[in-house]
C-alpha cells in the first residue's frame, strides 16, 4: 500500500467501470423529478466527518480504519470541503511550476495525509441489494474501507470514481474510512493553473440498486442531412443480465407530451426514428426526456433511470464546425470550479450564479478549463444553454520549466494513466447535449499519449470532435501554421494576437477552423481590445471566436486581525515557490461582482448590432447576430436624449428578424430643434420581452446609441465679467475676485489654494502627472517606464509671469517648467498658462515638448490635483456609468451620470489604476449643499477620482491595505496608455499606445452654487 501512490501503472484497485452519471429512482414520477432527494436508493454522505491531518503517509494511523479504533477524539471537517480551507497545511498557488522536485512518478516524503472516518446507517430495505460508494471528486488519490474491509483504491482527482461495498455492509451502523495523500505520481499529470487544495471535495454517496440494474446509458441523436427529422440511439448496459428482464421507454417532451413509449427484451440497444424534434442549441436549449424503466419477468419494476436529451448535432465541414448545420461562433470563457470559501467544493447555488451571470452577460460557450467540472455543472448546461468544451484532467505545464514539454506526453509508459482520464470523462459526461467537444487536456505538449487518447475518443463517441491546443502551439510555434493538426479537429491556439488572427483568418489552404481556446487575460485592469478580437472573429467565417481567460478571480476569502474582509492569492499563506495574483485574473471577482471587463465583453458579443443609415430620416440596420433564434424574444425601445433628459421615446417590435438577418428600421422620432449647449442621441436598447431561466423580464443584451446631426457645440466662453485684483507677496500671487480668491505659488509653480463663497475648492495642483499606479497588464511596459524614471519624475520651475489684462477682467500667470527624471537626461519642456478669470473660473492651458531619449510610451499626460473631501459628490457628462480606458469603452454610453467618490472606485482585488471615466466633456465636484466647481476640457478628456493616491495603489497588495486619506485625488488626464492583455498576451494596440510626443491640452475650473 506504501507505494500506491507512487506506482503509475497502478490507477485504481477495486474501483468499477466508469459509467455515465445518472441517480436511479423507484419510479417514473421520481425519476422525472431528477430530485436526488427523492430517491429511496440515493442516500448522501456528505457533512461532518472525523478527522485527523499526518505529514506524511507513514505519520497517519496504521490502523484507524479498522472497527475497534478509537476516533472519538479527533477533529471534525465538513466533507465536501478542503482540508486547507479547514485550518491543515495550507492553500499553495502555482501557475506553471510544480511546488516539489520533478522527478516523475517519484512525490516528497512530506506527503500531507488526511484520515477521514464516519459512520453512515442501512436500512433494511437495502438489505440483498447492490450497494455502490461513490466519490465525484477527492484530491489526489485515497484509499477507502468500511467496516475495517479494504474496499479500494483511485486515483484521478476531478473524475468519479465508484466502489461496490455490498458485501461489506450490514443493516445498522457501518463505518466508512478514507484516506487521502496529497501527492500521487498522477500529481504530475494534474498541473493545472489553480490552487493546490486537497481532500475529498465533491459529494459522496451511497446508490442501493437491485442486482440485475441499469449499469449505463449511452444516447446519440442523429439528425438527417437536412437537419430536420432525427434518429434517437440508445444502448442500454445491464449489470446482471437474467431471464425475462425488459426495458421500457419513454420519450416525453418539455410538455411532458409523449413522443416515444416502447419496450425491449433481451437486445438493450434501440434507435428510433423522431420526426421535426425541437433543436436543442446554447440559444433555445429545447430537452426532452427520456424514461427508461428495468423490469423483471413479473413485469415489476427494478428501477428507473431519466435523461435529458438534446437533439442536435455536432460536425466539422467546409473548414468550420458546425451545430445543427450552423457555422456558430464560441463567445465564451474558461472556468475552473472555484468558490472564495469552499475552493473547488463548488455549492450547486454557486454554479447557477456562474451560469446565470454569463448568460446574462451574453456568454454562449464554456470550457472547462482545465478537468472536468462537477457532474451537476453540465445538467445546468444543458438546461441554461451553453456549449461546452469538457476537458479532460490532464495537465503536466510544469515540465517546460526544466525544458521537456512533451517528456510524458510522448512517454508510452504513462498511456494508460492519460486513457483513463480521457475514458472516464468521455463515460461520465457522455450525455450531455451541450457538451460539442471533448478537450485532451492543456499545456502539456504533445505526444503518442494524446493519439491515443483521441483515437479511443473517437471510436467511442464519433459524434463529437476533438481539441486539443498542445498541437496547434506546434504548429504555430514551429513556422508550419498552414498545416492541419492530425489530432485536433481544430486549429486551437492561445493569445494570439489579433494581426495574428487576420492572417490566420486569410489562410486558404486549411481545411480546419480557429478557436482561441485561450485569449484576453482578464487579469486586473482589462482586457482591452475585445472590440478588435471580435470584428476579426466576424470578419472570417473560420475564425469561430474563443474563450476568455478566465472565469472568475481565485481569491480566498480571508480576514485581518481588524476584521477587514480581502482575497487571498499566492504567498498569502507562505506557500513557496508561488505565482503571486497570476490567480486573479477573472471577468467576475471571487464573489462573482461583475467587473468593467465582464460588461466589455457583454458589450462586444452583445447578439444585435445597428448600424446608422440615415440619422435625419431615422433610418437604421438591425442585424440579428444570434446563430438560431429570431429577435421575436427581444423588445426594442429607444429614445432621444439631451443633456441627461428624455425627451422622445417609444417602443418597437422586432418581428421577422430572423438569426443572422439584417433588416432596415425607420425608428419614428422627431428630429429635435438644436438648443445652446445640448448633444442629442439616440438610445436604442434591445431587453428581453418574457423572463428566462437567468433573467427577468427587462433584461438588457444589446444597446446602441447614435448622436444625432442636429446638434450644438457647448462653449467655454466667459461673458460679462467682474473685475480681479493681483497682488505679489513674498513668494505667492494673490488674486481676488468679488467672491474668490486664489493663491499661486510662485516658486512650485502652482496653485496653492482656491477658494470661492469661503469654500475651499482645491487642496494642492493642478500639476502635471505622467504615472499611473501599474495595472497587471503593464508589466511589460513598466520595466521601460521605470527604467526611464517616468515613475519619479522631478519639476524645476524655469520661469513665472504674470499680467493682468488691460480691462483686468483676467490675470495670466506663465510657467515654464522641465519636467524630468534623476540621473537621466531626457525630460519634457512644459508651458502652463493660468488664466484666472472674473467671475472665479481657471482657464489651464497645457503644452509640452519631450526632448532627449525618451520612452517610447507614457502611462498618462494629465493634471493632478486634490479637493477636499467635502467635494465627494460627481456629476459628468461622458461615458459611462462605468470604468472606460481608450481601449476598452465599448460597453459605456455618454450620458450624464451621478456618483459619490467611493462609487468611482472599481475594488480589484490586487489595488491598481482604477476608476478611469473617458470622452468627458465635463466633470464637476460639489458637496452636500450643491456648491463645487465645474471642470471642462479640450479635447474630450479622462478623469478619475479616489481618496487614494497612485502611491497608495502601487503599495498596497490587497485591498484591505488601502486607508482612506483625508482629501480626493483627482485626475483629469488629456490621455492615457491603453490597457492590453499584456498579463498574459498581447500589449496595447498600436493606436491605443500613448506614444511620447509634443502635447496641448486645457482645463476651464469654475466654481458653482446650486
Amino acid at each position: 500500500m506504501l507505494q500506491d501512490w507512487q506506482s503509475v501503472n497502478l490507477l485504481h484497485r477495486n474501483r468499477e467501470k466508469c459509467r455515465s452519471y445518472f441517480i436511479p429512482f423507484s419510479d417514473e414520477t421520481k425519476a422525472l423529478t431528477y430530485e436526488r432527494g427523492n430517491s429511496e436508493r440515493f442516500k448522501l454522505l456528505n457533512g461532518i466527518w472525523k478527522f485527523q491531518y499526518a505529514e506524511t503517509p507513514q505519520e497517519a494511523p496504521a490502523d484507524f480504519y479498522k472497527n475497534e479504533f478509537d476516533v472519538s477524539g479527533w477533529d471534525d471537517i465538513e466533507v465536501p470541503h478542503h482540508w486547507q480551507l479547514q485550518g491543515y497545511d495550507k492553500p499553495h498557488y502555482t501557475n506553471v511550476n510544480y511546488p516539489f522536485p520533478v522527478d516523475p512518478p517519484h512525490v516528497p516524503t512530506e506527503n500531507p495525509t488526511a484520515s477521514y472516518q464516519r459512520d453512515f446507517y442501512i436500512s433494511d430495505e437495502w438489505a440483498g441489494e447492490q450497494v455502490y460508494l461513490r466519490f465525484e471528486g477527492v484530491d489526489n488519490c485515497f484509499h477507502v474501507w468500511v467496516n475495517g474491509h479494504e474496499v479500494g483504491f483511485s486515483k484521478g482527482s476531478r473524475m468519479a470514481s465508484e466502489f461496490n461495498i455490498s458485501s461489506y455492509l450490514h443493516s445498522g451502523k457501518n463505518t466508512l474510512a478514507v484516506r487521502v495523500y496529497k501527492w500521487s505520481d498522477s500529481t504530475y499529470l494534474e498541473d493545472q493553473d489553480m490552487w493546490w487544495l486537497s481532500g475529498i471535495f465533491r459529494d459522496v454517496y451511497l446508490l442501493s440498486r437491485p442486482s440485475s440494474h441499469i449499469r449505463d446509458v449511452f444516447i446519440r441523436t442523429d439528425l438527417d442531412k437536412g437537419y430536420e427529422d432525427a434518429t434517437l440511439k440508445v444502448d442500454i448496459d445491464i449489470e446482471n443480465t437474467v431471464d425475462g428482464l425488459n426495458v421500457e421507454y419513454k420519450l416525453v417532451d418539455a410538455q411532458n407530451e409523449l413522443v416515444v413509449d416502447e419496450s425491449l427484451e433481451e437486445n438493450f440497444h434501440f434507435q428510433v426514428p423522431v420526426k421535426s424534434p425541437n433543436k436543442w442549441s446554447a440559444e433555445d436549449p429545447y430537452l426532452y426526456h427520456l424514461v427508461i424503466s428495468l423490469k423483471d419477468k413479473h413485469d415489476r419494476v427494478l428501477e428507473t433511470i431519466a435523461q435529458k436529451v438534446g437533439f442536435r448535432s455536432v460536425e466539422l465541414r467546409d473548414g468550420v464546425v458546425l451545430i445543427n448545420g450552423v457555422a456558430i461562433k464560441f463567445k465564451g470563457v474558461n472556468r475552473h470550479d472555484s468558490h472564495p470559501d469552499y475552493g473547488r467544493a463548488v455549492p450547486l447555488e454557486h454554479m447557477i450564479k456562474d451560469i446565470e451571470l454569463m448568460k446574462q452577460g451574453n456568454v454562449n460557450a464554456v470550457r472547462s478549463a482545465h478537468y472536468p467540472n462537477d457532474p451537476r455543472f453540465y445538467d445546468l448546461c444543458d438546461e441554461y444553454g451553453l456549449y461546452v468544451i469538457d476537458e479532460a484532467d490532464v495537465e503536466t505545464h510544469g515540465f517546460e520549466t526544466i525544458g521537456n514539454i512533451n517528456q510524458l506526453s510522448d512517454d508510452p509508459k504513462w498511456e494508460a494513466a492519460y486513457l483513463d482520464r480521457m475514458e472516464r470523462m468521455v463515460e461520465r459526461d457522455k450525455n450531455h447535449p451541450s457538451i460539442v467537444m471533448w478537450s485532451l487536456g492543456n499545456e502539456s505538449g504533445n505526444g503518442v499519449n494524446h493519439a491515443a487518447m483521441a483515437k479511443w475518443a473517437r471510436a467511442k463517441d464519433p459524434t463529437r470532435l476533438i481539441h486539443y491546443e498542445g498541437e496547434s502551439r506546434e504548429l504555430f510555434l514551429g513556422g508550419k501554421r498552414k498545416l492541419d493538426p492530425s489530432v485536433s479537429d481544430v486549429h486551437t491556439t492561445m493569445y494570439t494576437g489579433i494581426a495574428e488572427m487576420e492572417e490566420v483568418g486569410q489562410y486558404t489552404e486549411l481545411s480546419k477552423p480557429h478557436l482561441l481556446c485561450e485569449y484576453a487575460h482578464a487579469m486586473g485592469n482589462g482586457p482591452g481590445a475585445l472590440k478588435e478580437y471580435w470584428d476579426t472573429f466576424y470578419k472570417y467565417r473560420r475564425l469561430q471566436g474563443g474563450f476568455v481567460w478566465e472565469w472568475a478571480d481565485h481569491g480566498i476569502r480571508r480576514q485581518n486581525v481588524e476584521g477587514e474582509e480581502y482575497f487571498a492569492y499566492g504567498g498569502d499563506f507562505g506557500d513557496q515557490p508561488n505565482d503571486y495574483n497570476f490567480v486573479i485574473d477573472g471577468l467576475v471577482m471571487p464573489d462573482r461582482t461583475p467587473s468593467p471587463g465582464y460588461y466589455e465583453h457583454k458589450k462586444v458579443i452583445e447578439p444585435v448590432k445597428v448600424d446608422e443609415v440615415d440619422l435625419e430620416a431615422g433610418k437604421v440596420e438591425i442585424t440579428n447576430r444570434y446563430d438560431f433564434s429570431s429577435l421575436d424574444h427581444l423588445a426594442l425601445s429607444w429614445n432621444i436624449e439631451a443633456d441627461g433628459k428624455v425627451i422622445q421615446s417609444g417602443v418597437l417590435t422586432l418581428d421577422g428578424i430572423g438569426a443572422r438577418v439584417t433588416k432596415s428600421f425607420t425608428i419614428p422620432y422627431n428630429l429635435p430643434k438644436p438648443l445652446a449647449r445640448a448633444d442629442y442621441r439616440l438610445n436604442l436598447q434591445f431587453t428581453l420581452a418574457s423572463a428566462t431561466a437567468w433573467a427577468p423580464v427587462g433584461h438588457e443584451l444589446a444597446w446602441a446609441q447614435f448622436m444625432l446631426p442636429q446638434n450644438a457645440k457647448s462653449t467655454n466662453e466667459v461673458q460679462k465679467l467682474d473685475t480681479v485684483t493681483i497682488d505679489e507677496v513674498d513668494s505667492f500671487l494673490y488674486v481676488h475676485g468679488v467672491n474668490f480668491e486664489i493663491t499661486f505659488h510662485k516658486i512650485l509653480g502652482n496653485v496653492h489654494s482656491w477658494k470661492c463663497e469661503g469654500l475651499e475648492l482645491l487642496q494642492t495642483g493642478p500639476k502635471l502627472q505622467f504615472w499611473r499606479a501599474m495595472i497587471d497588464n503593464d508589466h511589460r511596459s513598466e520595466s521601460e517606464w521605470k527604467n526611464h524614471g517616468v515613475h519619479w519624475l522631478q519639476q524645476r520651475i524655469d520661469q513665472v509671469d504674470f499680467q493682468l489684462a488691460k480691462d483686468k477682467t483676467s490675470v495670466s500667470i506663465k510657467v515654464v517648467q522641465r519636467i524630468a527624471p534623476p540621473m537621466l537626461s531626457w525630460g519634457i519642456n512644459v508651458v502652463l498658462t493660468y488664466t484666472i478669470y472674473g467671475n472665479g473660473d481657471i482657464l489651464v492651458d497645457v503644452n509640452g515638448k519631450p526632448t532627449g531619449n525618451t520612452p517610447r510610451t507614457l502611462p498618462r499626460i494629465g493634471l493632478e490635483m486634490t479637493v477636499p473631501q467635502t467635494l465627494d459628490q460627481v456629476s459628468w457628462y461622458g461615458r459611462g456609468p462605468g470604468e472606460s480606458y481608450a481601449d476598452s469603452k465599448q460597453a459605456n454610453r455618454f450620458g450624464i451620470y451621478k456618483k459619490s467618490v467611493d462609487q468611482l472606485l472599481t475594488n480589484y482585488v490586487y489595488p491598481q489604476e482604477n476608476g478611469n471615466r473617458t470622452d468627458v466633456n465635463w466633470v464637476t465636484f460639489a458637496n452636500g449643499q450643491g456648491m463645487g466647481m465645474f471642470i471642462s476640457g479640450t479635447p474630450a478628456f479622462n478623469f478619475s477620482a479616489h481618496y487614494y493616491s497612485i502611491g497608495d495603489f502601487d503599495k498596497a497588495k490587497h485591498t484591505h491595505e488601502l486607508t482612506k486619506k483625508d482629501e480626493i485625488y483627482v485626475h483629469l488626464d488629456h490621455q492615457q496608455h491603453g490597457l492590453g492583455t499584456a498579463s498574459c498576451g498581447p500589449d496595447v494596440l498600436p493606436e491605443y499606445e500613448l506614444t511620447t510626443q509634443e502635447f496641448t491640452f486645457n482645463f476651464r475650473l469654475t466654481p458653482f452654487s446650486l
